[in-house]
């Protein structure tokens, strides 16, 4: 591989890290919001015993379990681009 390819792949690899963690970051927010909203659906469904509440509490948990495999996903995501990154930075020092 070239040192142009190298090059170029850097960048994309970079901007793609960027964005990546420019989505997490939401995702972080969006997730701590969610998770805040099922608790708070929780503690109703506790008092109050009834089927509506429940069924508000499970799709809250089901929402805030969601975002948390998306914030995973991105986490691994970001992981693997920075490997490569690194392997890229390697091949165009040797």
């Amino acid at each position: 591989m070239t040192k142009s390819m190298i090059e170029r792949r850097l960048r994309e690899t970079s901007d793609e890290l960027k964005r990546l963690r420019e989505e997490l970051r939401i995702a972080v927010e969006q997730l701590e919001h969610l998770r805040h909203e099922a608790e708070e659906a929780r503690i109703r469904a506790m008092v109050s015993e009834t089927p509506l509440a429940e069924h508000e509490f499970h799709d809250a948990s089901r929402h805030a379990a969601s975002m948390t495999r998306h914030h995973d996903d991105l986490v691994a995501r970001i992981g693997q681009l920075e490997q490569r990154q690194d392997e890229l930075l390697d091949r165009m020092m040797a």
